[in-house]
């Protein structure tokens, strides 16, 4: 698997996707559970790899010389 995140947009997604799963604990209808798709930014974040950027091309990783 190849890295195809920048350092700063892994950075971003983990920070998003901890504040979509605070969601989970502030709401308190059904709508709290949409708090669960932060798992995915936080995932990718995490291993520098998204699948979506593969399928349309993306590369956002440095280039290393």
């Amino acid at each position: 698997m190849q890295v195809n995140e920048h350092n700063a947009e892994r950075v971003a997604r983990v920070i998003l996707g901890i504040a979509l799963l605070c969601l989970l604990f502030i709401l308190e209808s059904n709508w709290r559970y949409i708090g669960l798709v932060g798992i995915v930014p936080i995932l990718t974040g995490l291993t520098g790899f998204c699948p979506l950027y593969t399928i349309l091309g993306i590369n956002t990783a440095k280039k290393k010389k």
